[in-house]
């Protein structure tokens, strides 16, 4: 898969065109799943494994790929589905990406293509799905369906994240003056709105959390409707930038040309830890970028913010 990572000017291209690249693959069967290629480091032949004592079932073991020591995760086993056989997985694919400030590689059984896409044409999982579902979103590609995976949920369950706030810091949010703005947390993955919120209420918050970035638009004019501004009703915006039906960076766009929101602060927290983000963040207007997720560094960056401000 050579040429799955293009260059930064071409990837900051589609930033703020409330578009993205899918990577397509297949698991075990026919169904065709997709991720983002921001995310994706490296398409290669599944390499030679070697096993981790006392590991998980899904993680099927380390490879030692350009100089680091790399876990390689089942993707199938991880969503509940028959993992790949022993046999098979000299001719499976891993995709390496970077999450979360780590990088993981997934095993796959086939890498299809790259898909240049509207968000818009991304789409909420069906709403009876169910509250245990993998999904993130999911898109129709030549009628076909495509499922996206919620990697922060398996992420979450393969390799759990601290979320607790430090008692360091919890002193420091004792000391503030109370009463301050709600924050506004926009996150397609309730693992990730759950994450921020806690530690946001940890250090004395009250939160409003919303799936997408049109349904965060929406809340924002709704609230604005009176002839008031956002920031009489909010003290800031955490934005993923991977959200179905309209992105963070589109969000931040729409939000800083319009008079009653421009004076919201803005910060994209996103697992998107990669080389582009500074480019990107500076071309929509955001005021800030977090790579996700680190409890403490997110309570005092809010607190940081808010104390300015």
């Amino acid at each position: 898969m050579a040429g799955v990572l293009d260059s930064v000017n071409q990837r900051t291209q589609l930033v703020g065109q409330n578009r993205l690249e899918l990577l397509l693959f297949r698991l075990r069967g026919r169904q065709m799943y997709g991720i983002n290629v921001f995310k994706v480091k490296e398409v290669l032949q599944c390499p030679r494994l070697s096993s981790i004592p006392n590991s998980r079932n899904v993680v099927r073991g380390v490879a030692h790929i350009r100089g680091e020591t790399i876990p390689i995760i089942d993707l199938s086993m991880s969503i509940g589905l028959p993992g790949i056989p022993q046999e098979e997985l000299a001719a499976s694919f891993v995709v390496i990406t970077e999450y979360n400030r780590k990088t993981q590689g997934f095993l796959v059984t086939g890498v299809d293509r790259i898909m240049n896409m509207n968000w818009a044409d991304i789409l909420p999982p069906p709403k009876g799905a169910g509250k245990d579902v993998y999904l993130t979103a999911v898109t129709k590609i030549e009628d076909k369906l495509v499922e996206i995976i919620d990697v922060e949920k398996v992420l979450a369950e393969v390799s759990p994240l601290g979320e607790d706030v430090t008692e360091a810091v919890l002193s420091r949010s004792a000391e503030r003056v109370p009463g301050h703005l709600p924050v506004l947390v926009v996150d397609d993955s309730s693992v990730a709105r759950r994450q921020i919120e806690r530690c946001l209420k940890a250090i004395g918050m009250d939160v409003v959390t919303k799936n997408d970035g049109k349904q965060a638009l929406d809340y924002l004019k709704s609230i604005t409707g009176d002839g008031s501004r956002a920031g009489d009703h909010l003290s800031l915006i955490i934005s993923d930038v991977e959200m179905p039906e309209m992105d963070g960076y589109t969000l931040v766009t729409r939000v800083k040309d319009d008079p009653a929101l421009r004076d919201m602060f803005i910060m994209l927290h996103t697992s998107l830890s990669g080389v582009f983000n500074n480019a990107m963040v500076k071309k929509v207007g955001a005021d800030d970028f977090m790579a996700k997720f680190s409890p403490d560094e997110l309570a005092e960056r809010v607190m940081d913010i808010i104390d300015r401000r």
